[in-house]
Protein backbone atom coordinates (compact mmCIF):
# COMPACT_ATOMS: atom_id res chain seq x y z
CA UNK A 1 0.00 0.00 0.00
CA UNK A 2 1.17 3.72 -0.27
CA UNK A 3 -0.17 7.06 1.15
CA UNK A 4 -2.05 9.29 -0.78
CA UNK A 5 -0.10 12.57 -1.18
CA UNK A 6 -1.69 15.93 -2.11
CA UNK A 7 -5.23 17.53 -1.03
CA UNK A 8 -6.36 16.36 -4.66
CA UNK A 9 -6.47 12.96 -3.88
CA UNK A 10 -7.68 13.31 -0.64
CA UNK A 11 -10.73 14.72 -2.00
CA UNK A 12 -11.10 12.62 -4.97
CA UNK A 13 -10.90 9.53 -2.08
CA UNK A 14 -13.76 11.81 0.40
CA UNK A 15 -16.02 11.78 -2.85
CA UNK A 16 -15.79 8.20 -3.41
CA UNK A 17 -16.05 7.06 0.22
CA UNK A 18 -19.28 8.79 0.10
CA UNK A 19 -21.05 6.30 -2.53
CA UNK A 20 -19.64 3.14 -0.26
CA UNK A 21 -22.31 5.15 2.93
CA UNK A 22 -22.83 3.73 5.72
CA UNK A 23 -20.13 0.75 5.39
CA UNK A 24 -17.28 3.20 4.34
CA UNK A 25 -18.51 6.10 6.89
CA UNK A 26 -15.96 5.24 9.87
CA UNK A 27 -13.51 6.17 7.35
CA UNK A 28 -15.39 8.77 5.38
CA UNK A 29 -15.71 10.91 8.26
CA UNK A 30 -11.69 10.28 9.05
CA UNK A 31 -11.39 11.53 5.49
CA UNK A 32 -13.35 14.89 5.80
CA UNK A 33 -11.34 16.08 8.88
CA UNK A 34 -8.09 14.99 7.20
CA UNK A 35 -9.46 17.36 4.59
CA UNK A 36 -10.19 20.26 6.68
CA UNK A 37 -6.23 20.57 7.89
CA UNK A 38 -5.49 17.34 9.19
CA UNK A 39 -5.16 18.31 12.79
CA UNK A 40 -4.28 14.62 13.75
CA UNK A 41 -1.55 14.07 11.22
CA UNK A 42 -3.00 11.14 9.93
CA UNK A 43 -1.87 9.71 6.63
CA UNK A 44 -4.56 7.70 4.13
CA UNK A 45 -2.97 4.53 2.15
CA UNK A 46 -4.66 2.71 -0.51
CA UNK A 47 -3.42 -0.39 -2.49
CA UNK A 48 -3.93 1.03 -6.40
CA UNK A 49 -5.15 4.51 -6.92
CA UNK A 50 -7.55 5.52 -8.36
CA UNK A 51 -9.51 2.50 -8.00
CA UNK A 52 -8.40 1.30 -4.86
CA UNK A 53 -10.17 -1.68 -3.19
CA UNK A 54 -8.79 -1.16 0.44
CA UNK A 55 -7.97 1.96 2.41
CA UNK A 56 -6.39 2.31 5.58
CA UNK A 57 -6.05 5.50 8.02
CA UNK A 58 -3.19 5.94 10.48
CA UNK A 59 -1.11 8.00 12.44
CA UNK A 60 1.94 8.83 11.31
CA UNK A 61 4.96 6.31 12.43
CA UNK A 62 6.67 8.48 13.83
CA UNK A 63 3.72 9.32 16.71
CA UNK A 64 3.16 5.37 16.77
CA UNK A 65 6.13 5.15 19.22
CA UNK A 66 4.43 3.65 21.94
CA UNK A 67 3.91 0.14 22.03
CA UNK A 68 1.02 0.18 24.53
CA UNK A 69 -0.76 3.05 22.95
CA UNK A 70 -4.01 1.76 21.22
CA UNK A 71 -5.66 4.90 21.44
CA UNK A 72 -2.24 6.33 18.89
CA UNK A 73 -2.12 3.11 17.35
CA UNK A 74 -5.71 3.30 15.62
CA UNK A 75 -6.36 1.77 12.18
CA UNK A 76 -10.04 2.85 10.36
CA UNK A 77 -10.20 0.72 7.40
CA UNK A 78 -12.91 0.06 4.55
CA UNK A 79 -12.47 -2.08 1.93
CA UNK A 80 -14.46 -4.09 -1.26
CA UNK A 81 -12.45 -6.73 -1.42
CA UNK A 82 -12.20 -8.78 1.92
CA UNK A 83 -9.17 -10.74 0.36
CA UNK A 84 -7.00 -7.83 -0.58
CA UNK A 85 -8.06 -6.31 2.74
CA UNK A 86 -6.12 -9.69 4.46
CA UNK A 87 -3.36 -9.14 2.23
CA UNK A 88 -2.62 -5.53 2.62
CA UNK A 89 -3.23 -5.75 6.47
CA UNK A 90 -0.76 -8.62 7.06
CA UNK A 91 1.72 -6.19 5.77
CA UNK A 92 4.12 -5.37 8.80
CA UNK A 93 4.65 -1.99 6.83
CA UNK A 94 1.06 -0.83 7.07
CA UNK A 95 0.23 -2.17 10.59
CA UNK A 96 2.58 -2.74 13.22
CA UNK A 97 0.84 -6.20 15.34
CA UNK A 98 3.67 -6.04 17.72
CA UNK A 99 2.07 -2.98 18.62
CA UNK A 100 -1.16 -2.96 21.54
CA UNK A 101 -3.65 -1.28 18.58
CA UNK A 102 -7.39 -0.52 17.42
CA UNK A 103 -8.83 -1.29 14.42
CA UNK A 104 -12.13 0.85 13.92
CA UNK A 105 -14.76 0.36 11.11
CA UNK A 106 -18.07 0.59 9.98
CA UNK A 107 -17.85 -2.96 8.26
CA UNK A 108 -18.64 -6.20 10.56
CA UNK A 109 -17.46 -8.29 7.44
CA UNK A 110 -14.00 -7.02 8.68
CA UNK A 111 -14.23 -9.50 11.38
CA UNK A 112 -13.56 -12.67 9.68
CA UNK A 113 -10.34 -11.13 7.84
CA UNK A 114 -9.02 -9.74 11.88
CA UNK A 115 -9.56 -13.26 13.62
CA UNK A 116 -7.71 -14.84 10.61
CA UNK A 117 -5.18 -12.24 11.06
CA UNK A 118 -4.65 -12.18 14.77
CA UNK A 119 -4.39 -16.32 14.74
CA UNK A 120 -1.46 -15.81 11.94
CA UNK A 121 0.29 -12.32 14.05
CA UNK A 122 -0.32 -14.44 17.20
CA UNK A 123 -2.71 -11.84 18.47
CA UNK A 124 -5.66 -11.54 20.95
CA UNK A 125 -8.89 -10.08 19.79
CA UNK A 126 -11.23 -8.36 21.68
CA UNK A 127 -14.06 -6.86 19.28
CA UNK A 128 -16.89 -4.67 20.41
CA UNK A 129 -20.00 -4.38 18.36
CA UNK A 130 -22.31 -1.10 19.00
CA UNK A 131 -25.12 0.16 16.94
CA UNK A 132 -24.16 3.01 14.54
CA UNK A 133 -26.46 6.08 14.16
CA UNK A 134 -26.14 9.44 11.95
CA UNK A 135 -28.58 12.51 12.56
CA UNK A 136 -30.92 12.71 10.31
CA UNK A 137 -29.48 15.82 8.52
CA UNK A 138 -26.19 13.83 7.51
CA UNK A 139 -28.40 11.16 6.28
CA UNK A 140 -30.70 13.64 4.31
CA UNK A 141 -27.02 14.99 2.86
CA UNK A 142 -25.13 11.86 2.45
CA UNK A 143 -27.17 9.31 1.44
CA UNK A 144 -30.98 10.05 1.48
CA UNK A 145 -31.63 6.53 -0.01
CA UNK A 146 -31.31 5.21 3.64
CA UNK A 147 -34.68 7.00 5.05
CA UNK A 148 -36.29 5.44 2.63
CA UNK A 149 -39.21 3.48 4.71
CA UNK A 150 -38.63 5.05 7.62
CA UNK A 151 -40.57 6.84 10.00
CA UNK A 152 -39.13 9.41 12.77
CA UNK A 153 -41.07 10.27 15.78
CA UNK A 154 -43.12 13.41 15.20
CA UNK A 155 -41.51 15.67 18.46
CA UNK A 156 -39.70 17.51 15.80
CA UNK A 157 -36.04 16.00 17.08
CA UNK A 158 -35.59 19.04 19.70
CA UNK A 159 -35.39 17.63 23.71
CA UNK A 160 -37.49 19.37 26.81
CA UNK A 161 -35.93 22.91 27.86
CA UNK A 162 -33.58 22.59 30.63
CA UNK A 163 -33.03 25.01 33.58
CA UNK A 164 -31.41 27.83 31.94
CA UNK A 165 -30.75 29.29 35.37
CA UNK A 166 -29.16 26.01 37.25
CA UNK A 167 -26.97 24.77 33.73
CA UNK A 168 -24.96 27.45 31.74
CA UNK A 169 -23.98 25.66 28.25
CA UNK A 170 -19.93 26.23 27.75
CA UNK A 171 -17.06 24.67 25.92
CA UNK A 172 -15.01 21.66 27.54
CA UNK A 173 -11.38 23.07 28.59
CA UNK A 174 -8.46 20.77 28.56
CA UNK A 175 -8.31 20.61 32.44
CA UNK A 176 -11.70 18.62 31.93
CA UNK A 177 -10.49 15.83 30.21
CA UNK A 178 -9.53 14.30 33.67
CA UNK A 179 -13.81 14.28 34.32
CA UNK A 180 -14.38 13.09 30.83
CA UNK A 181 -11.74 10.05 31.25
CA UNK A 182 -13.70 9.17 34.39
CA UNK A 183 -16.89 8.95 32.93
CA UNK A 184 -15.59 7.50 29.52
CA UNK A 185 -16.27 3.84 29.05
CA UNK A 186 -13.25 3.16 27.03
CA UNK A 187 -11.08 5.23 28.58
CA UNK A 188 -10.14 6.01 32.52
CA UNK A 189 -6.55 5.59 32.27
CA UNK A 190 -3.64 8.20 31.79
CA UNK A 191 -3.03 7.23 27.98
CA UNK A 192 -6.67 7.70 27.42
CA UNK A 193 -6.72 11.09 29.08
CA UNK A 194 -3.68 12.38 27.01
CA UNK A 195 -6.44 11.37 23.80
CA UNK A 196 -8.66 13.55 25.48
CA UNK A 197 -7.10 16.37 25.60
CA UNK A 198 -6.42 16.44 21.71
CA UNK A 199 -9.46 16.05 21.10
CA UNK A 200 -10.65 18.72 23.07
CA UNK A 201 -7.96 21.00 22.04
CA UNK A 202 -8.57 20.47 18.21
CA UNK A 203 -12.36 20.26 17.89
CA UNK A 204 -15.82 21.84 19.10
CA UNK A 205 -16.38 21.06 21.78
CA UNK A 206 -20.11 21.40 24.36
CA UNK A 207 -21.01 20.86 28.37
CA UNK A 208 -23.27 22.49 30.73
CA UNK A 209 -21.75 24.00 33.74
CA UNK A 210 -23.68 23.02 36.96
CA UNK A 211 -23.89 26.00 40.09
CA UNK A 212 -20.58 24.93 40.92
CA UNK A 213 -19.50 26.37 37.54
CA UNK A 214 -17.63 23.07 36.61
CA UNK A 215 -19.59 20.60 34.02
CA UNK A 216 -21.68 18.23 34.69
CA UNK A 217 -22.78 17.09 31.46
CA UNK A 218 -21.24 17.31 28.23
CA UNK A 219 -20.26 15.79 24.60
CA UNK A 220 -16.73 15.43 22.63
CA UNK A 221 -16.04 14.95 18.54
CA UNK A 222 -12.98 12.72 17.65
CA UNK A 223 -10.72 13.05 14.69
CA UNK A 224 -13.36 10.70 12.93
CA UNK A 225 -15.44 13.01 12.93
CA UNK A 226 -17.91 10.93 15.46
CA UNK A 227 -19.67 12.21 18.47
CA UNK A 228 -18.82 10.35 21.44
CA UNK A 229 -17.47 10.71 25.11
CA UNK A 230 -20.61 11.72 26.26
CA UNK A 231 -21.13 11.29 30.07
CA UNK A 232 -23.23 13.56 32.77
CA UNK A 233 -22.29 13.52 36.70
CA UNK A 234 -24.11 10.68 38.84
CA UNK A 235 -25.88 13.56 40.93
CA UNK A 236 -27.43 14.98 37.44
CA UNK A 237 -28.68 12.15 36.00
CA UNK A 238 -32.24 12.00 34.68
CA UNK A 239 -32.53 15.17 34.20
CA UNK A 240 -32.64 15.37 30.39
CA UNK A 241 -29.29 16.97 29.78
CA UNK A 242 -27.57 14.43 27.54
CA UNK A 243 -30.17 15.07 25.41
CA UNK A 244 -30.15 18.77 25.13
CA UNK A 245 -25.83 18.36 25.24
CA UNK A 246 -25.83 16.30 21.87
CA UNK A 247 -28.73 18.06 20.41
CA UNK A 248 -27.05 21.97 20.69
CA UNK A 249 -23.73 19.98 19.96
CA UNK A 250 -25.05 18.35 16.77
CA UNK A 251 -26.65 21.86 15.76
CA UNK A 252 -23.21 23.27 15.75
CA UNK A 253 -21.30 21.29 14.08
CA UNK A 254 -23.81 20.59 11.70
CA UNK A 255 -23.61 24.35 10.78
CA UNK A 256 -20.35 23.58 10.08
CA UNK A 257 -20.96 21.12 7.68
CA UNK A 258 -19.23 17.95 9.41
CA UNK A 259 -21.05 14.56 8.78
CA UNK A 260 -22.22 13.80 12.85
CA UNK A 261 -22.94 10.32 13.81
CA UNK A 262 -22.19 8.29 16.55
CA UNK A 263 -22.14 4.79 18.22
CA UNK A 264 -24.61 2.94 21.31
CA UNK A 265 -23.69 0.09 23.12
CA UNK A 266 -26.39 -2.54 22.22
CA UNK A 267 -27.51 -2.62 25.85
CA UNK A 268 -28.16 0.94 26.39
CA UNK A 269 -31.65 0.92 25.70
CA UNK A 270 -32.33 4.70 27.38
CA UNK A 271 -29.21 6.17 25.10
CA UNK A 272 -31.23 4.20 22.12
CA UNK A 273 -34.49 5.50 23.28
CA UNK A 274 -32.92 9.23 23.23
CA UNK A 275 -31.31 8.72 19.91
CA UNK A 276 -34.18 8.08 18.32
CA UNK A 277 -35.90 11.39 19.87
CA UNK A 278 -33.42 13.07 18.50
CA UNK A 279 -34.04 11.77 15.21
CA UNK A 280 -30.16 9.67 15.25
CA UNK A 281 -31.05 7.09 12.01
CA UNK A 282 -30.26 3.70 13.14
CA UNK A 283 -27.90 2.43 10.43
CA UNK A 284 -28.55 -1.63 8.85
CA UNK A 285 -24.38 -1.76 9.21
CA UNK A 286 -22.37 -1.33 13.18
CA UNK A 287 -19.82 0.23 14.63
CA UNK A 288 -16.80 -2.10 15.03
CA UNK A 289 -13.63 -1.76 17.26
CA UNK A 290 -11.09 -4.69 17.60
CA UNK A 291 -8.47 -4.43 20.43
CA UNK A 292 -5.80 -5.87 19.83
CA UNK A 293 -2.80 -7.20 21.95
CA UNK A 294 0.20 -9.57 20.97
CA UNK A 295 0.58 -12.71 22.80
Amino acid sequence: MFPLQGANMLQILERSLRNSIPESLKVYGTIFHMNQGNPFNLIALVDKWPDFNTVVIRRQEQEMTDDLDHYTNTYQIFSTDLKNCQKCLGSPEVINWKQHLQIQSSQPSLNEVIQNLAATKSVQVKQTQCILYMTAETVKKLAPSLLEGKTLPPSGGKPKAICQETFKPSSLDVTHAALVNKFWHFGGNERSQRFIERCIRTFPTFCLLGPEGTPVSWNLMDYTGEIRMAGTVPEYRAQGLISHIIYSHCLSLYQLGFPIYSHVDKNNKIMQKMSNRLHHVTMPCSWNQWHCVPL
